[in-house]
């Protein structure tokens, strides 16, 4: 595997793991207490992801796939895009 993109492999992994600390501090304190502090990690992935797309791990259309597969089962199995 290319350098980099495992280099930015460990840093997205790192960084889901804090998203997951802060997720848990959004439900203990509060999301309007935690929102900032949430935003920064979701940001911090969203450039990883980025990075990877930039390194040719994956392209824009692959994920846009990706995405409507993961709202198609949620849409079935969930009641987030319910009203």
């Amino acid at each position: 595997m290319d350098k980099k993109i495992n280099e930015i492999l460990d840093l997205l992994q790192e960084e889901c793991g804090e998203v997951v600390q802060m997720v848990s501090k959004c439900r203990r304190f509060g999301l309007e207490e935690k929102r900032e502090d949430l935003v920064k990690e979701l940001g911090d992935i969203a450039l990883l992801l980025d990075l990877l797309q930039a390194h040719q791990l994956f392209s824009e259309k692959e994920l846009q796939q990706a995405k409507r597969n993961k709202s198609a089962k949620l849409a079935q199995w969930s009641t987030v895009y319910e009203d």
